[in-house]
């Protein structure tokens, strides 16, 4: 028998909804189900051919319990050595060198020392930093971010200098990013699964939460097939088997805004049934085919092009 377990936490409608869509199936010799975790044994394997993974990024102790699964075979979606490893800055370096728009994007050190560090630590990092040639290189207005984790949290729309200053000394030990603003005309939230299966979706980032995918403005042919040339190309490198990607576009331009969404939002409560529909049916599909696909004891996992060229020694095209 080829398990699939969905790790999840809070959220419910979709997890839930995925296992029942899996098992609605009746294939023979697939079934879905929470995963369920026991005990944790090095070697050990998970039990699992496949699982999809919706919380570790909250969840110290799954996210490396889930890399001992991907070692003993289980193809874990995503890839847990992946994202443990990228974050929002490298997303956008990456995309710099492949021919993805992105907005001018700079990393700050934080605000305060990390633990266990002095002023000492930081022999090598200029003091002060070249503020001016930032903000040139920036623009105000700007946005300031966290370079990893989402949610909306600790993000900052900065009209100048002053109340960059002022909003920096508030976010601590938090490493930020320092973005340019892109001011759009239209916006996307776009589901990619299996690196080949995209769901753009009209998104309003400025209306209230419940009602983001509201809008008054839909893509045109050769917009959709534009965006989802580029969200297929930023998974693709990324190696993201679920993923989400946000675009906006600015004089015919889509950027990419925000594309590091491994456990991306997919409750048919903020999502609405029509998107909400088309992710569980097309995870089912994917985590289906990834069981039929597993082999026992062997690497089951994916791998970006990121990864697989610098293995290979090929450019970044």
């Amino acid at each position: 028998m080829k398990k699939i377990g969905i790790l999840f936490g809070k959220e419910r409608s979709f997890p839930l909804a995925l296992i029942e869509r899996i098992n609605s199936r009746q294939i023979p010799g697939i079934t879905a189900e929470p995963v369920r975790i026991d005990k944790a044994v090095q070697g050990d394997a998970s039990g699992y051919a496949v699982i999809i993974d919706r919380i570790s990024q909250d969840v110290p102790f799954y996210r490396t319990w889930r890399k001992n699964a991907a070692l003993t075979g289980t193809a874990v979606i995503n890839n847990p050595f992946w994202w443990s490893a990228d974050d929002k800055y490298f997303n956008n370096c990456l995309m710099t060198k492949i021919g993805v728009p992105v907005p001018r994007t700079v990393i700050l050190p934080s605000r305060e020392h990390p633990d266990d560090t002095s002023a000492e630590s930081f022999t090598n990092l200029a003091y002060p930093l070249d503020w001016e040639g930032i903000f040139n290189y920036v623009g105000f207005p700007a946005y300031m971010k966290p370079f990893a984790g989402g949610g909306w949290k600790h993000v900052y729309k900065l009209k100048n200098a002053e109340e960059f200053f002022q909003r920096h000394s508030e976010t601590g030990k938090l490493v930020m990013l320092l973005q340019e603003e892109i001011v759009f005309s239209e916006y996307y939230r776009c589901y990619c699964i299996g690196r080949k299966y995209v769901r753009i979706m009209p998104y309003e980032p400025r209306n209230p939460h419940h009602l983001r995918y509201v809008s008054d403005f839909r893509p045109t042919p050769e917009r959709l097939q534009q965006m989802t040339d580029i969200v297929l190309r930023i998974n693709q490198y990324l190696g993201y088997d679920f993923n989400t990607v946000e675009l906006a576009v600015r004089d015919g331009v889509p950027y990419a805004i925000d594309f590091c969404n491994p456990a991306p939002d997919a409750d048919i409560h903020s999502v609405g049934q029509e998107n909400f529909e088309w992710v569980v049916e097309t995870a089912a599909q994917y985590a289906i085919v990834r069981a039929l696909e597993h082999k026992d004891g062997e690497d089951n996992l994916t791998w970006g092009e990121y990864v697989k060229r610098s293995c290979e020694k090929i450019p970044l095209s």
